[in-house]
């Protein structure tokens, strides 16, 4: 049987905004609207600091279980 998780708003919000930069960064980077070096700097920037937060962040969920 499966575990409710509760998360309270301010957790849940800084979930979905992690999650929002790693998708922004990788379309960043896998899209030719800018250009290659402006796009390449931004979407690597944004998906390191979409995957540096993640790390605290699912410790912390993991370990409101």
């Amino acid at each position: 049987m499966r575990q409710k998780l509760q998360l309270s708003l301010p957790t849940l919000a800084s979930v979905a905004a992690t999650r929002g930069l790693l998708g922004v960064g990788a379309g960043l980077l896998l899209s030719d609207k800018l250009a290659r070096k402006r796009r390449r700097r931004m979407g690597f920037a944004l998906l390191g600091l979409g995957i540096a937060t993640t790390i605290p962040l699912a410790l912390r969920v993991m370990g409101s279980r």
